[in-house]
């Protein structure tokens, strides 16, 4: 191992994989400011010291795995009754409504893609009339499980975390409060369903209960994997490679803030504690708190789904995996990994991958027939050619949307042919090829096109 030098204060952050709440543009002093994880209570802890000690094989000490735990079915808010079935389900539904934005064209699955494992692939999302957001937007999956919300912690819990991306002026850009509740009550349908979902309350539509119904749906959001075999006992849950994968992880240093049920999620750590970040524009925690000692301080990510997750960290700025973990190894612990540590990390955090829970994650109807077309983040211009209308009648008036389609594509399509990224123009154009609205064929077409090509490799 080619340690440059011993870093004998806190260690941390390996792999950004990307929580619920960081949503694209933050902003700084929104919600509650967690002080759990500060500088002072974590910018002096010591890290013990890597073993040295060459890779036997074999299996890991018992003793070591006591820093994990298996995954939970769900994550309970401590002190809190769990959430009734009534609304969880609505939850759900305004997880993925697109009439909670101002544009009606975005939905909380825009940037947290439930089926691309909570997250839309680009280093930072796309939101109102086409901006991005400052920061990656993290996985929702396991997030509830975490400590704090956001990625500099400015919020207690899901439930609060959810009421943030719906005003942002970046995002999903909503008036106030009071223009959500104007909405909901304007959509046939959603005074039953909050009704049922908060029987007690005499005015059972309010924005909290947005969150608070958004959060419950997010708390079934757990995604168990062979990992959570292999803690119960199962040894054959993971493969020889994977094992040497995890030994290398335990011996440099990494399990020191990735540990517990979610393999981070429990701290604040410090992003280049060794050597500086790259980045240093984003100043972390110290956008919430004001506070120097908390400069480039980020909530450590959970590793879990890890390898579906790209980009990574709050910047966004390591496209695939071993990047990541290299990079990690040299800023938060001075080290020069080996090209066979890194792919040995990288194939034990293959085993972080699990499975979402099918019945929460498929899309539901939604009240009064809304269209999810919000899925695409995609508008379409106004200009763009109609269908032809029946003989006597009317051209069929364009689609209202926020942004042309050239401004999604600048922001989406050229980063990933730039980056060769073909995944995600597969992602990109099976939307654009399923979410073309009527009247816009053309798209359609042009859609198929390209998702033959990018499964064939072709990304220039």
């Amino acid at each position: 191992m080619r340690r440059k030098f011993i870093h004998t204060g806190s260690a941390a952050l390996l792999l950004l994989a990307t929580a619920v709440g960081a949503c694209s543009k933050e902003k700084a002093g929104d919600g509650a400011a967690a002080s759990k994880g500060s500088a002072a209570a974590t910018g002096g802890s010591a890290r013990p010291e890597a073993s040295g000690a060459p890779d036997v094989g074999g299996e890991v000490n018992p003793r070591l795995l006591r820093r994990f735990q298996p995954i939970a079915e769900r994550f309970e808010a401590a002190g809190v009754a769990s959430a009734t079935d009534a609304q969880v389900a609505l939850g759900r539904m305004l997880y993925h409504d697109p009439r909670l934005s101002q544009s009606g064209t975005m939905s909380c699955n825009s940037c947290h893609d439930l089926a691309h494992f909570g997250v839309d692939g680009s280093a930072t999302s796309v939101g109102f009339k086409g901006q991005h957001g400052s920061r990656n937007a993290p996985t929702v999956y396991n997030a509830a499980g975490a400590f704090v919300q956001f990625w500099d912690g400015r919020s207690p819990s899901v439930e609060e975390q959810a009421k943030g991306p719906i005003l942002n002026g970046v995002e999903m850009a909503m008036a106030s409060p009071a223009a959500v509740v104007g909405v909901l009550k304007g959509v046939k349908g959603y005074a039953a369903l909050f009704q049922a979902a908060f029987p007690g309350d005499a005015q059972p539509i309010t924005y909290d209960h947005v969150g608070l119904a958004i959060g419950a749906f997010e708390r079934r959001l757990a995604t168990p994997a062979r990992w959570d075999t292999y803690l119960r006992g199962d040894t054959k849950a993971l493969s020889a490679q994977e094992k040497k994968g995890l030994r290398t992880f335990l011996n440099v240093g990494c399990m020191v803030c990735h540990t517990g049920p979610l393999l981070a999620g429990s701290m604040f750590e410090r992003v280049g504690v060794v050597e500086p970040w790259p980045n240093q524009e984003d100043v972390g925690r110290m956008s919430v708190t004001k506070q120097p000692g908390d400069r480039m301080m980020f909530k450590v990510p959970t590793l879990r789904n890890i390898e579906k997750t790209a980009p990574y960290f709050h910047d966004g700025s390591a496209t695939t995996l071993p990047d990541a973990v290299r990079m990690m190894g040299k800023h938060q612990l001075g080290l020069d990994l080996s090209a066979e540590e890194v792919t040995a990390i990288t194939a034990w955090l293959h085993s972080l991958t699990g499975t979402p829970p099918a019945d929460m994650i498929a899309v539901p109807a939604l009240p009064d027939g809304a269209s999810l077309r919000a899925d695409l983040p995609v508008a379409f211009a106004a200009s763009a050619a109609p269908a032809a209308a029946p003989t006597g009648e009317a051209p069929a008036k364009p689609a209202a949307h926020s942004f042309p389609l050239q401004t999604w594509m600048e922001g989406n399509l050229a980063p990933a042919m730039k980056n060769g990224d073909g995944p995600a123009l597969v992602r990109a154009f099976t939307r654009l090829q399923a979410f073309a609205p009527p009247g816009y064929d053309g798209w359609r077409d042009i859609a198929q096109r390209g998702l033959a090509d990018a499964k064939k490799g072709d990304v220039d």
